[in-house]
């Protein structure tokens, strides 16, 4: 069949099907599948059996038209000389009125035609399925060839670090060994010189007594008695002789002591985490509870399965009752609250605006003031460790920011300030979440569009890691860690602010993996907390554009974090 694609374009040109002149084509006949030129159209093509009943469309609407199927002669593999009439449903086949009379009477049989339009429609969507599927594969391809692009850019900057850093060593070595060389020499110098001096001394004494031993024979030898008493009253003044005085001992040259060279002044190579490009995890939602709040800013869980929410921007706190597929409002209280927490007592600790003392509400609803000052701060966040000890995130308008660890009686038992430096640890502790190994993870905000980091402080209080962001995951949009939550088996869950990506971190603060929440429906996440069952709770923010108060709070199934 000639090409149904427009003209132009530089595609070959089709000559006319009939005349096979190069006059220009016009027209194309869908029955006969024939392009042709007007004069064909006009001269020839009129003159065939029934071209009064053919379809023609003119050189414009080639490509906008497909060929209509014909249902009307399809011959019946079963039996010789019948035509297809109809289509079965349950066995799938083509049936003849005697098909239908045999077999299929009682079974669901449709018209050939809806049949197909059914067919055509169910293998449009198998082809939307393959390429969405070719889509994925294709992003995971594209995500895969970014991953070998950071790995090798990683694998280049770490290589060139290491031969910097061996450079630098041996040039350090080399000069630390001529330094050894050059002190060894002048050491030796100073050792040899004390002991030429004795030398020298001992070469001119004796020098000095062969000359005396002979005038001592000379004299001796003297045969005339008149003469010899002469010399001898010469030579006995001078026989007695006084010995050089020579050093009792000599300082030696220095031995030398090799030393052991290891990692620790070399360097070494460590375990900087891994991202996975394959996404190994799994959320579910369980279930989805409306709220008429506009932001769902915090989540937490109680014992009794209640759990407190509320929103920033509304003042509004609330203790709600999962109850089916409703939220209970059993409580509600208009306070402006920063962070919060549940102690294992069940009461709710509160970062207040403008409060320098942690509130806190008992089980029975009433609002005091708690027993936890951190004046002259203003506390932002709160994690609760234990029943008997907290961490609270607190800073103020001079600059000054810390993350305070605290017992049960209010005692600041460590502060986190500044580093061994004398440099600030944080700008403002936003979020604090812990794991098992006692490393803290703090959401620290940097700068006011809330670009930030998760900073890892170790057991001894110094900086460990910190995690800035993925450039796979942050391309496009800076990061801007929002709230923060440990994981039942102990990583770490960052939500980003305003992206639906949920960042998996190990327990030192390295990205593991990552999940995008668009992909199980939940579009605007704000908020994250686990219950005693490690089910996951998504706080949202309400849907662009709604006017109505509808942010929703999701249940969540997790596995693989």
């Amino acid at each position: 069949m000639a090409s149904s694609q427009p003209f132009g374009g530089g595609q070959v040109p089709v000559n006319c099907k009939l005349c096979k002149t190069d006059r220009p084509i016009q027209w194309k006949c869908m029955d006969c599948s024939i392009m042709m030129c007007a004069h064909c159209k006009e001269n020839v093509h009129s003159q065939f059996k029934n071209a009064l009943d053919h379809k023609i469309i003119s050189r414009e609407e080639i490509g906008l038209h497909t060929e209509e199927l014909d249902f009307t002669n399809i011959k019946c593999d079963e039996h010789a000389g019948q035509s297809s009439c109809l289509y079965c449903n349950m066995c799938e086949i083509l049936v003849c009125p005697t098909c239908v009379a045999k077999v299929h009477m009682k079974h669901d049989l449709i018209e050939i035609s809806d049949a197909y339009n059914i067919k055509v429609e169910r293998l449009k969507k198998e082809q939307s399925k393959m390429q969405k599927s070719n889509s994925k594969i294709n992003m995971k391809n594209d995500e895969l060839n970014k991953l070998v692009s950071a790995e090798n850019s990683k694998y280049s900057k770490v290589r060139q670090d290491i031969l910097k850093h061996e450079k630098t060593i041996k040039e350090q070595v080399e000069q630390y060994f001529k330094e050894l060389k050059n002190k060894l020499e002048q050491n030796h110098e100073t050792v040899l010189l004390s002991v030429k001096s004795d030398l020298n001394a001992i070469s001119s004494f004796t020098n000095q007594m062969d000359d005396k031993i002979t005038e001592v024979q000379d004299c001796i030898d003297i045969s005339n008695a008149s003469e010899f008493f002469k010399e001898v009253k010469k030579i006995e003044k001078f026989t007695e002789t006084q010995e050089p005085r020579t050093r009792p001992s000599y300082a030696s040259s220095q031995k030398f002591v090799p030393g052991n060279i290891n990692q620790s002044n070399i360097g070494s190579l460590q375990d900087d985490g891994n991202l996975s490009a394959e996404i190994n995890i799994s959320l579910v939602i369980n279930n989805t509870y409306q709220t008429e709040l506009d932001t769902i800013g915090s989540v937490n869980t109680c014992l009794d399965q209640s759990i407190w929410i509320k929103s920033g921007q509304l003042g509004i706190l609330q203790r709600v009752k999962l109850e089916g597929t409703n939220l209970k409002v059993m409580s509600e209280f208009n306070i402006k609250v920063y962070g919060m927490a549940v102690t294992p007592s069940n009461q709710l600790l509160l970062c207040v605006l403008g409060e320098t003392r942690l509130q806190q509400i008992s089980s029975s609803g009433e609002l005091t003031d708690s027993v936890y000052d951190v004046s002259p701060l203003l506390p932002i966040a709160i994690h609760v460790i234990s029943d008997n000890k907290l961490i609270v995130g607190a800073y103020n308008n001079l600059k000054r920011s810390a993350v305070i660890i605290m017992n049960k009686k209010g005692d600041k038992e460590t502060v986190y300030e500044h580093d061994k430096h004398n440099q600030p640890l944080f700008n403002i502790p936003k979020y604090i979440t812990t794991t098992c190994n006692g490393n803290i993870h703090v959401v620290d905000r940097i700068s006011d569009d809330a670009r930030g980091k998760v900073v890892v402080l170790g057991q001894e209080g110094h900086i460990i890691n910190q995690y800035t962001g993925h450039p796979t995951i942050n391309k496009s949009k800076p990061f801007k860690p929002a709230h923060i939550v440990s994981t039942p088996s102990d990583n770490v869950v960052v939500k980003g602010l305003n992206i639906p990506i949920l960042h998996i971190l190990n327990d030192n603060g390295h990205l593991i993996s990552y999940f995008n929440t668009n992909d199980i429906g939940i579009e605007r996440p704000h908020s994250l907390a686990f219950n005693t069952t490690g089910q996951l709770y998504i706080g949202c923010t309400k849907v662009v554009g709604d006017e109505a108060n509808d942010a929703k709070l999701y249940v969540i199934n997790i596995e693989g974090f």
